[in-house]
């Protein structure tokens, strides 16, 4: 793993949310291997984590509980996986992130976006329209209007230029 270069400033008072840390995934990619490890690991460390149950999810926009979840949370860990762009949920959570991220100052601001790369590269999440993620693109562009489409390119783009996280195996 690489380390992050933005490091949480003690001086920025945590959102007064229920979460610290809002986890973005593809359920059926890194549910039961790495992002149940890295939750469990944030739980025993004290830390509020929202971890989301994609079948409590219903209707076509995101909900306004995982909106107010994004929102009060201070840490975004989105993990990107081969299929995590084949998910409007994790598409519209990720767009959410970057506007709050932007919103906020970027990363000297009140929200940070530490990129999970689970056996991805950044320049393939940078890079929608080719790679891993150019079938799901290619499936999105037949159901969602342009603007949405490029809002979600955009937030891979952008988060595709962060430092994060590299996993190369699953975690013990």
């Amino acid at each position: 793993m690489t380390s992050n270069s933005s490091s949480i400033d003690p001086a920025v008072p945590l959102p007064t949310g229920e979460y610290e840390v809002f986890l973005s995934f593809r359920g059926p990619d890194v549910r039961k291997s790495f992002v149940d490890c890295l939750y469990s690991y944030l739980v025993r460390s004290k830390i509020r984590t929202f971890r989301d149950e994609e079948e409590l999810r219903k209707g076509d926009t995101i909900a306004h509980s995982l909106v107010q979840a994004i929102t009060e949370s201070k840490i975004y860990i989105p993990i990107l996986s081969e299929s995590y762009a084949s998910s409007k949920w994790c598409l519209q959570e990720l767009a959410k992130m970057v506007e709050c991220w932007k919103s906020g100052g970027g990363a000297k601001g009140q929200h940070i976006i530490i990129p999970a790369l689970y056996f991805m590269n950044p320049r393939e999440v940078r890079h929608p329209d080719s790679g891993p993620y150019k079938e799901s693109f290619e499936q999105h562009n037949l159901k969602h209007d342009p603007e949405t489409i490029l809002e979600w390119k955009g937030a891979l783009q952008e988060v595709g230029k962060m430092k994060g996280w590299t996993v190369k195996d699953s975690v013990r």
